[in-house]
């Protein structure tokens, strides 16, 4: 039954029960409900404009968490609903409802049973699985090895553990240069920095995030976490944390939540490094098409607006923007640097934009130096999910995002995107920092949940072992799920994680204590085999050789020529000089950036030393943020970005040496010990990657940080790619320009000599 709350002409609150309350819990809600009266009956004549049917919020999640520890048993969920005023609200995240009923949250779909593939080919383009013909001619050799078909578990499983995304084909693959085999992958030129500039590296390209050597430091923690402690200040060796993740995709189609689990997940990435790490601060980038906000902008004319597929520039800077201020904000982490970009270039024949965003998440933390690396997990280890339920949230988001925004239908696209769910993911994060504090760190293994879901960062925990999960012992939101939906979903924040079983009572005591939800989910069994099976019913949605589903892809090929392109001069009079500098002060890029930093908390923590903002009127003009990694000792840790796009149209190298020059010009405000060679880069490259000539830019742009990072003797040991960077529309298709982001960290060994603008 579903009670409701509220007024109809403001607000009202729809309670899903699974059992009748009594007067004192309906008495309860009002109260929790800001004194808000039962409506009486069993409807609520509307209209009104509330969360989507299917969509189980975050918000509802909590909600129903509060009303439990209100001693109220039965309610499934809560959301919250008003009045429809026009047809302005987010169809992503909204829909319109004429009344509110007692059917409102009924979804009539019973779970798909396990569906053997026979037709992998037609299931790759029905599900928009982005697999290429020869991964389909491989699963369909697997698949008579086998002597059976796969299920529709394993080719979609497949599909996400070796999506470009998560496998980066292209990086590693080869490259043929007008007709010339290239000697080195892509990947292998990034390598190059820090095989020729080690300097302080303990950890790079064998984890989620890199680690570089910090100074010691001062922790200052309770003796044990699994139960009420003295804090004590402890010396402990550091190392330090690097990372930047992209969400493009996510952003172009859901802004707010596609930044806010931008966000997140780049966080994840560092709670996951080596046997856990901690975060301390980010950063974020964005770039979008012209956002035509005023009439007034004759630069915007020259390439027309076009049918946006999802949402427009200005929307996109502003929910995005919200978005990941909004993650920041409920977990705790402080944003203390940035950047925003908008461009469009109409070409004629080829058409250049930011229509397919940029958003960039990076940050930085440090861990325990003793915990740097993962340990190998043993026979009999027990696998644990922490975070929330299971919704069908976030399905085929690694393929998805591997393949340009608009290929696909509408509804794939959308339900790839994930939801926000920061404060579940605070629980997490604070359960596992009691882990990597004390005294000894149960921890094995441990891995965020990204694009695949479980899929991915269950299989890559038992990478080298083997392991079973039971599919029944996975927490399930919504009943309807199928079992390919529920160990592929994404929805919550969630991490996995290996822990010997002694250890168990131990990680329990914590999760308890921080009311982080964890499950026991299945253990491993150094079969080398990765294996979902139900125990009540026997089946096995998914039971794979794990040689048969890692590395077994075909190796990528990029075979591309060289494209001159000659750029005229700019024509431009003289006398028009301070019309032209007015106008470029109005370029989101160079005005003032204070609509994104002051909705963003910039010194939770404690520990933020100088962030975006400077002098008594606080005007956004630092370039170099900078976090401590103590309350004491003065140590910290300097973190920049830069990037230059525009010059790398005109020439890929000189682009790529200018995002570098940026990022390192906007750091050297900081002391740093060892000067340069203290600093480490991220590099993210985002590019249209198979259009004509982009392949052969592309490898240019690479070969020249590499080179220019050797040559100023600094490494890059982590780094991202995104490298289908194009929107395709009913009338043709908008590139975006092909794009490095280097965000530049280093340890500042006195945070109190940082230099900043005086005004």
């Amino acid at each position: 039954m579903i009670r409701f709350f509220g007024s109809p002409a403001a607000q009202v609150f729809a309670v899903d029960l699974g059992t009748s309350l009594s007067s004192v819990d309906l008495d309860k809600l009002s109260w929790l409900f800001g004194n808000q009266p039962l409506l009486e009956g069993e409807q609520v004549a509307g209209p009104f404009v509330g969360p989507r049917a299917a969509m189980i919020t975050p918000w509802s999640t909590n909600a129903v968490e509060i009303t439990q520890n209100m001693a109220i048993s039965g309610i499934r969920r809560i959301e919250r609903f008003v009045p429809a005023t026009g047809e302005d609200f987010d169809p992503m995240l909204f829909q319109h409802y004429a009344r509110l009923d007692q059917d409102m949250f009924t979804i009539h779909h019973e779970p798909d049973p396990i569906q053997p593939v026979t037709d992998i080919a037609a299931y790759n383009r029905q599900e928009g699985l982005a697999l290429s013909p020869e991964e389909v001619d491989y699963l369909e050799q697997l698949a008579q090895r086998l002597g059976r078909p796969l299920t529709d578990s394993e080719v979609f499983g497949f599909s996400q553990v070796n999506s470009e995304h998560c496998r980066h084909k292209i990086f590693n693959g080869t490259f043929v240069i007008d007709g010339e085999e290239k000697p080195q992958s892509l990947f292998k030129l990034i390598k190059a920095t820090s095989q020729a500039h080690p300097n302080g590296i303990v950890s790079a390209y064998r984890d989620n995030v890199a680690f570089v050597r910090g100074p010691k430091i001062t922790q200052f923690s309770p003796l044990r976490a699994d139960r009420p402690d003295w804090y004590q200040p402890q010396t402990v060796d550091s190392v330090l944390s690097l990372k930047a993740e992209t969400h493009n995709f996510p952003t172009t189609v859901e802004p707010f939540n596609g930044a806010a689990t931008g966000s997140g997940g780049e966080i994840r990435d560092r709670l996951g490094g080596g046997q856990g790490s901690l975060p301390l601060a980010g950063t974020a980038v964005y770039m979008t098409a012209y956002s035509r906000l005023r009439d007034d902008r004759p630069w915007e004319a020259a390439f027309p607006a076009r049918k946006w597929l999802y949402q427009t520039p200005v929307d996109i800077l502003i929910k995005a923007s919200n978005g990941a201020s909004d993650f920041g904000n409920k977990f705790g982490q402080p944003l203390i640097s940035g950047s925003v970009l908008t461009f469009e270039q109409n070409e004629g024949a080829r058409q250049l934009g930011y229509d397919k965003v940029i958003m960039l998440a990076g940050g930085i933390g440090y861990a325990r130096a003793e915990q740097a690396h993962k340990h190998t997990p043993q026979p009999g280890d027990q696998i644990v999910v922490m975070g929330g339920d299971n919704y069908r949230i976030g399905m085929g988001g690694a393929s998805v995002s591997s393949a340009d925004t608009g290929a696909f239908g509408a509804g794939l696209e959308l339900n790839a995107v994930q939801r926000s769910n920061p404060e579940m993911q605070k629980r997490v994060a604070n359960a596992i920092r009691g882990l990597v504090e004390s005294a000894v760190n149960p921890i094995v293994s441990i891995h965020d949940h990204g694009a695949g879901g479980h899929l991915n960062s269950l299989s890559e925990l038992v990478e080298e072992t083997g392991g079973v999960i039971y599919l029944n012992r996975l927490p399930i939101g919504d009943p309807t799920l199928s079992a390919k939906e529920i160990i592929g979903n994404e929805s919550q924040e969630r991490m996995g994680l290996v822990i010997s079983a002694v250890d168990l009572p131990t990680l329990q005591a914590i999760a308890a204590r921080e009311r982080a939800p964890m499950y026991v989910v299945g253990e491993v069994t150094g079969d080398m085999r990765f294996a979902f099976v139900d125990e009540q019913s026997g089946e096995k949605p998914m039971d794979l050789a794990l040689s048969d589903m890692f590395g077994s892809s075909p190796k990528t090929i990029m075979d591309d020529r060289r494209v001159a392109r000659n750029y005229p001069a700019v024509p431009y009079e003289a006398t028009q000089l301070p019309a032209y500098l007015a106008q470029v002060l109005k370029l989101e890029a160079v005005a003032c950036k204070d609509w994104l930093t002051n909705k963003v908390d910039r010194c939770v923590g404690g520990l933020v030393a100088k962030q975006q903002c400077a002098g008594p009127l606080q005007l956004p003009l630092n370039n170099c943020g900078v976090v401590a990694l103590d309350y004491e000792r003065g140590h910290g840790l300097a973190t920049a970005v830069g990037h230059a796009p525009v010059s790398a149209l005109i020439d890929p190298v000189a682009g790529s040496r200018n995002a570098v020059a940026e990022s390192l010009t906007n750091l050297v405000w900081a002391p740093l010990p060892a000067g340069i060679r203290s600093v480490s880069l991220s590099a993210n490259w985002m590019w249209p990657c198979r259009n004509e000539g982009e392949d052969a830019r592309l490898y240019e742009a690479v070969q020249g940080l590499s080179d220019f990072a050797i040559a100023l003797g600094i490494n890059v040991p982590t780094g991202k790619d995104s490298l289908s960077m194009k929107q395709k529309y009913p009338e043709g298709e908008v590139l975006a320009p092909g794009t490095v982001i280097v965000s530049a960290a280093g340890h500042c060994d006195d945070i109190r000599r940082v230099v900043e603008p005086v005004l």
